[in-house]
């Protein structure tokens, strides 16, 4: 099975990133047959910049980003948000790769299932 996480919003001030990727890291661990994609569009391309500080006990979005890629899961974010943010030339998380609509579009058609935050 393949599932695509689709993540709209920003890193921090919701909780939508932060629950699009619990939801994608307890799918790696309870169902390790399952292909895990994550695709970052609109303000959530933020989800991929590096060197994340957060108080004690906060969640830390890029902790969660490297753990579903230490897993074999994709990461890719949007390369029109990216430039729009001004964060396309920068060095992104590792593993987290500039993408394009098409291999959005891709995933879509490839995915069993999407799930969209």
């Amino acid at each position: 099975m393949n599932i695509l996480v689709v993540i709209n919003d920003a890193p921090y001030g919701t909780e939508k990133a932060y629950n699009a990727l619990r939801f994608a890291m307890t799918l790696q661990k309870d169902h390790k047959d399952v292909q895990v994609n994550v695709f970052l569009m609109a303000d959530a391309v933020g989800c991929a910049i590096p060197n994340q500080s957060t108080p004690d006990g906060y969640y830390n979005i890029e902790r969660m980003v490297k753990s579903v890629i230490k897993k074999g899961g994709e990461v890719k974010a949007c390369g029109g948000c990216s430039q729009a943010r001004g964060i396309a030339n920068i060095p992104l998380i590792e593993g987290v790769e500039i993408s394009t609509m098409k291999q959005f579009v891709q995933w879509s058609v490839d995915a069993d299932k999407i799930m969209n935050f």
